[in-house]
């Protein structure tokens, strides 16, 4: 019985382990093409770093994106990269 079991368990990890290895080479083969994607991209003068915030910035809920800008604002207007409310209205 004892036996079974291990045969059982040792072709179960082998089928776990085959289909890691397809999905990783598909996953390779995905970031292939992804990498095409922004090349022709800037190659027709769209700023791929740019790009790529926006996808990233698709990905998140409108809260979450909300919540994200009004940290940056408060970040950059303490270091002074944009001016305060108060200094807008003098």
């Amino acid at each position: 019985m004892a036996g079974t079991k291990t045969t059982f368990a040792h072709g179960q990890l082998k089928s776990i382990v085959e289909r890691i290895e397809r999905l990783e080479e598909e996953k390779k083969t995905i970031a292939g093409d992804i990498k095409e994607v922004y090349a022709e991209a800037k190659a027709n003068g769209f700023d791929t770093k740019i790009l790529r915030k926006v996808i990233s910035l698709r990905k998140k809920e409108p809260t979450e994106r909300e919540e994200e800008q009004s940290m940056l604002d408060v970040y950059m207007a303490a270091l002074g990269m944009i001016p305060e409310e108060s200094e807008e209205a003098a």
